[in-house]
């Protein structure tokens, strides 16, 4: 139990001197409005905060969650492959295709998917 004790305390003093002098050695900087403002994709932080925002940019972002989706629930199909009948799978994957197929031509009638404005 000393032991233990003995080392938790080494460790523990070899950590706060680590912090120590990084604290003393690490590099001052001044303080910069432009360096300290978060960066926003081509938005300029440092005006208002109301501006406009482009709903076919969150329309694009939304479907490619969709997609993102939509390939983790393809996957249990391939592994399943092997432990299930081939009418059966074939079926389901069909199907399932089948209804991601019908909301892409949706999405694409709608015209979520028109990249020029």
């Amino acid at each position: 139990m000393l032991l233990l004790s003995s080392m938790s305390l080494i460790l523990f003093l070899i950590a706060l001197a680590l912090v120590g002098v990084t604290i003393l050695l690490g590099k001052k900087s001044e303080i910069d409005r432009e360096k300290t403002s978060p960066f926003e994709c081509g938005f300029d932080p440092l005006g208002s905060g109301r501006l406009s925002f482009s709903l076919r940019f969150f329309m694009i972002s939304v479907i490619f969650l969709v997609f993102d989706v939509e390939i983790t629930l393809l996957l249990p199909l391939v592994v399943g492959y092997a432990e299930s009948e081939l009418s059966i799978w074939a079926a389901m994957s069909a199907l399932f295709l089948l209804i991601l197929l019908a909301g892409t031509f949706h999405e694409w009638g709608e015209g979520s998917l028109d990249w020029k404005e």
